[in-house]
């Protein structure tokens, strides 16, 4: 993880040049929310970088050190009007949620045009396990629960589908980590954009 708000170092560096990379082949992005913003560091990167205009942070709890001021939410109901904004992402977050599939329901809701989602996949039981793993190992210093709903295959394809949108880019594996722990858990990792291309 990475250190102060100026510092980018280890998998936080490497998952952010990714996600920034992924947004900027979208083009000029004037608004966007994110789900589960943590402290606001990805919102406050992006927008230091000139990748996003503004972007309003989301969480259910409000961080003791915070970069970005979020709007506090219950966590079931994002607190915006049907597509506020042109893009919705989440950083690891979706996994998270009570019901990943409700969460995606409500992101595209809220998403005018675009989806941007950085988080898992797996296709045995080591890999969900390995990620069980890794998610504890993570989450636990900041109090973060890791409930191991992760996505099994690509089984959140189809529900976002569903909802109008369609993969633009996908990057997976996706080089969070590096040396062997990358060569072992890469696989499990993935980046992808989502373009709305009919209505819900």
């Amino acid at each position: 993880m990475s250190g102060g708000a100026g510092t980018i170092t280890g998998y936080r560096g490497r998952t952010y040049a990714m996600v920034r990379d992924a947004m900027r082949a979208l083009g000029p992005i004037g608004s966007a929310v994110d789900v589960g913003a943590g402290e606001g560091w990805y919102a406050r990167h992006l927008m230091d970088d000139g990748v996003i205009d503004r972007i309003t942070p989301v969480e259910v709890q409000r961080r003791t050190l915070t970069l970005v001021e979020p709007v506090l939410y219950d966590g079931v109901r994002l607190p915006f009007d049907d597509r506020a904004v042109e893009l919705v992402y989440a950083v690891d977050v979706v996994h998270h949620a009570g019901n990943p599939f409700d969460l995606l329901d409500d992101m595209a809701r809220v998403a005018g045009k675009w989806l941007v989602l950085k988080d898992h996949t797996y296709a045995s039981t080591l890999g969900r396990t390995t990620l069980a793993v890794l998610d504890e190992v993570g989450n636990r210093r900041f109090g973060i629960p890791s409930p191991g709903r992760y996505q099994h295959g690509w089984s959140w394809l189809p529900r976002l589908a569903a909802c109008g949108f369609t993969p633009r880019a996908m990057l997976h594996p996706a080089p969070c980590h590096s040396g062997v722990l990358g060569a072992f858990t890469n696989r499990l990792q993935f980046v992808a954009a989502f373009e709305r291309t009919h209505a819900h």
